[in-house]
């Protein structure tokens, strides 16, 4: 149906392309505080989304949106999916004949041309082991009400403790104008603890974390990057938190330091300051809502691709073929996921970029482009993006300096419109004296010029994690994007930021 009703896009006048996403998302989940039960249920939701490429000067027209039960019907879908086309047509028309119009003041104004690639048909199933449709709501609430109350009390200090946990299902149907026509589906699973502590009269340490994959209810039971259950997870954290409310203050730096930063930390590095700015949709100023543009392109002409922006000990890639957040086998325009090597021993390399970045940047077609959901824009997005191992054990990495900090687990960033500065908070922090972890601090972090920091790395771990990064916010209307981040652990010089005597 979806592939008829399509069809009919490519007998509309200048119609050059079009194609339509049909996403059916299956969810259960369970939200408890201190030992309550705040939430529960089971979300069924039906989307589509429509791209339509028309006009004498041709211009993108997309339309969206959730569709209910009732409406899901094969007559009165294709209806709806009739009229979506000729919305979405309508509205390539009106921005086509809008381009035209400004042509003789804008002339960089041009044709949308996109990149060619194979259409591909296939079908990708969802793995798992155990089978989220088969677990009840019950024990995902029975689950998260006794851990978090257990969490409660592990100690008087502890003020908060609350434990979310979903699990689902989510399949999407991609058919286009050229022929592709690709089923995906994958399941998800994720957990996630907060955590607030305090002492008498003291000033309270939070924690929030997440575990999940894509994969079935097995994540919550050790199937994951922890490889710890969901309970030992949130058991960990809380003792992790308390642990922090006897600490000391981080002192802030005028200078930089020696830092050593654990995967986890690099996570939230990696995401920010090579991440972001590696999306060719942000480095050619088409797409900067919240997250802004890249300190690694200013334009066609004045970049950084084939230039050092990092120490030549440090290669990162994304791939949406590994495990992770950011796993799939076609994106959102049907074209194959591919490992994109962003910088290749310290030199950059390449874009993320969809079908018509490709075309601006003559460069090959890698399959970023994703969507939250069918009935949202796909934008470019990182997949599973991570720095690539080194061949130096993190202990020796630790033990190599001798007046440093050891920078543990991210908590909040804070980015510079470019990203090419960052300070991003850390959830603990330890000295080292002669090459040996010693004293804990708390509520600190790092800043540093994000080149700076890059260029300064000396060592790169033989350790290798792919954390989940969950909410993701890129776009206008935002969407939140669920990606895999990480890599080894880093050596490099920052200062560090905290408590400042007055």
């Amino acid at each position: 149906m979806v592939v008829r009703v399509l069809g009919q896009a490519g007998l509309l006048e200048s119609c050059r392309y079009a194609d339509v996403r049909l996403g059916i998302h299956e969810v259960k989940y369970a939200h408890a505080e201190n030992g309550k039960a705040r939430g529960m249920g089971e979300d069924r939701s039906i989307s589509f989304g429509i791209r339509v490429l028309a006009g004498e000067m041709s211009a993108w027209g997309f339309y969206g949106q959730p569709i209910g039960e009732v409406e899901s019907n094969p007559k009165s879908f294709s209806k709806i999916l009739t009229l979506g086309i000729s919305r979405a047509y309508a509205r390539a028309i009106a921005n086509a004949n809008k381009k035209a119009e400004f042509k003789p003041f804008a002339p960089s104004l041009t044709d949308v041309k996109l990149a060619k690639i194979d259409a591909c048909k296939d079908t990708m199933y969802a793995i798992f082991d155990d089978d989220p449709g088969t677990i009840p709501v019950k024990e995902i609430f029975t689950l998260c009400t006794k851990i978090s109350g257990e969490m409660r009390d592990v100690h008087q200090d502890v003020q908060y403790a609350s434990v979310d946990a979903k699990t689902g299902i989510h399949r999407e149907l991609f058919c286009s104008t050229e022929g592709a026509c690709i089923d995906q589906s994958y399941a998800l699973t994720q957990g996630a603890v907060a955590v607030v502590a305090q002492k008498p009269g003291g000033i309270p340490e939070t924690c929030h974390d997440y575990l999940g994959d894509l994969r079935g209810w097995e994540v919550l039971n050790a199937r994951n990057v922890y490889k710890q259950s969901l309970a030992d997870f949130a058991f960990m954290r809380t003792h992790e938190t308390l642990e922090l409310t006897e600490a000391e203050f981080l002192p802030a730096t005028n200078d930089a330091v020696v830092v050593v930063t654990n995967p986890h930390f690099n996570a939230l590095l990696v995401h920010e300051i090579i991440g972001h700015p590696t999306e060719a949709d942000r480095a050619l100023k088409l797409e900067t809502a919240y997250a802004g543009r890249s300190w690694l392109w200013r334009d066609l002409h004045d970049n950084e691709l084939g230039k050092q922006i990092a120490s030549p000990l440090l290669t990162a890639y994304s791939d949406p073929s590994i495990n992770g957040y950011g796993h799939y086998k076609y994106d959102a325009e049907g074209t194959p996921a591919k490992r994109v090597t962003l910088i290749e021993n310290g030199i950059l390399r390449e874009f993320m970029n969809g079908r018509e970045y490709a075309a601006i940047l003559d460069h090959p077609p890698n399959g970023s482009m994703r969507a939250t959901e069918s009935h949202a824009v796909p934008l470019v997005r990182m997949t599973n993006t991570v720095v690539a191992h080194g061949n130096k054990p993190p202990a020796e990495i630790v033990a190599e300096v001798k007046d440093g900090y050891f920078i543990v687990n991210h908590r909040i960033p804070s980015i510079s419109e470019s990203r090419e500065n960052f300070r991003i908070s850390a959830q603990k922090v330890y000295k080292i004296e002669s090459g040996k972890i010693t004293k804990l601090y708390r509520q600190g972090g790092i800043t540093a010029d994000s080149k700076d920091f890059l260029m300064n790395i000396d060592a790169v771990g033989n350790d290798f994690s792919v954390f989940p990064i969950p909410d993701c916010g890129k776009g206008q209307p935002m969407q939140i994007m669920r990606v895999g981040n990480g890599g080894p652990t880093l050596r490099s010089k920052a200062k560090l930021t905290g408590r400042r005597e007055l």
